[in-house]
């Protein structure tokens, strides 16, 4: 090799991209925003963030005492990660589906920034072609029907006017728009939704997916990271079905619960086939993130009552470890009976701060100190040039 093609080889790796270099898709993305984005790419190399849906707002036996958290009341520290959800927002009713004030959670929403930690939302919105019908009752060809049809498209623009005007309320201190991730229409490889599998096209998904973000963008909600969040799924043909394609998502992301047998005799076999299943999914999950350089995450998991006391150590972390992935959220603590995180005296919660100790596993205040939305040293370094 002669030195001069070795010297322009040289040149051109050096100007290649990096994998840690990533931008949002809105390319009108707050400064912020921008900011988280890369720092979530930047944070998954380091360890996996742990999120709890509902976190601040309610757990085990309360609701909306302030500075509460199940998760703290553990180990001493919140989630780094607390989701929330606006099903019902399109109603213009004054709470969400699970009871939760919009008003509370706009407050809430503004602790878990100020706190340094991250904010994702999910949608269960009812069927804008028949209002009356939540996200789970079964509806044919509900997205081809809006397209066709004037008047619901017109509502349906209407709650996404309401939806940006909402996620634009979210303000920090500085009145600067507090960056979000937004998961819309989850779980499409199941059918339990209208907009699931059985009951549209891959195009017509896609379709929806791309309106809906167009839209919000025009709406100048610039403060949305977009997660595409599929069920479980077989391959990575089957994930990237109704893939919008990479100008319409920042985050990609599944959802899978653990459900075993009652049967004891079958208990430790279902395990080992769940933690083997979750773990190739997530594999793949690794290679289509790296592929299209974006995030990755669990975005959904858990275990109802968390019968088993050893679950965070021996079934949930063999699946995340060392995976890439930039957070694990578990779904909430609503009664004695629906609780996916410990509380105190819960069967599984001296395993819990097992995990919690985890050096590769980040909570509030280790996340804190990263400085989700302040900008990178390469940044600062860019921005004088």
């Amino acid at each position: 090799m002669t030195r001069t093609l070795l010297a322009f080889l040289l040149l051109a790796f050096t100007y290649l991209p990096s994998q840690g270099q990533v931008s949002p898709i809105n390319k009108k993305a707050t400064p912020e925003t921008r900011n988280l984005y890369t720092n979530l790419k930047r944070l998954s190399q380091k360890g996996i963030m742990f999120g709890h849906q509902d976190a601040l707002a309610y757990g085990v036996g309360w609701k909306y005492e302030p500075g509460r958290s199940d998760v703290k009341e553990v180990v001493g520290e919140y989630p780094a990660v607390v989701g929330w959800e606006l099903g019902h927002l399109e109603l213009n009713k004054p709470m969400n589906l699970d009871s939760v004030p919009f008003q509370k959670m706009r407050e809430y929403a503004q602790e878990v920034y100020a706190k340094g930690g991250l904010n994702t939302f999910s949608w269960h919105l009812n069927n804008p072609v028949d209002p009356a019908k939540t996200s789970w009752d079964a509806a044919d060809s509900t997205i081809r029907h809006l397209f066709q049809d004037k008047n619901a498209m017109k509502r349906y623009k209407s709650w996404l006017d309401g939806l940006a005007g909402f996620m634009k309320s979210l303000k920090g201190p500085n009145g600067e728009l507090i960056p979000l991730v937004f998961r819309p229409f989850h779980e499409h490889t199941g059918s339990w939704f209208w907009w699931g599998r059985k009951h549209c096209s891959p195009e017509e998904y896609k379709q929806m997916w791309r309106f809906t973000v167009d839209y919000l963008r025009k709406k100048k909600a610039n403060n949305l990271l977009f997660a595409y969040s599929t069920d479980r799924f077989t391959s990575r043909e089957d994930y990237l079905e109704r893939y919008p394609g990479d100008d319409y998502v920042d985050i990609v992301g599944f959802d899978i619960y653990h459900r075993p047998p009652a049967d004891p005799a079958q208990l430790a076999q279902a395990n080992q086939n769940y933690i083997k299943e979750a773990r190739q999914m997530v594999e793949t999950l690794r290679q289509i993130g790296q592929e299209k350089n974006k995030v990755w995450t669990l975005s959904e998991t858990g275990l109802e009552t968390l019968p088993q006391a050893d679950w965070w150590t021996n079934i949930l972390s063999p699946i995340v470890q060392d995976a890439g992935l930039s957070y694990v959220m578990v779904w909430r603590n609503a009664r004695t009976d629906h609780y996916y995180a410990p509380y105190p005296g819960q069967k599984s919660a001296e395993d819990f701060k097992v995990f919690y100790r985890n050096p590769k596993v980040f909570f509030l205040d280790k996340v804190a100190k990263e400085r989700l939305y302040a900008p990178t040293t390469q940044d600062k370094l860019g921005s004088r040039k």
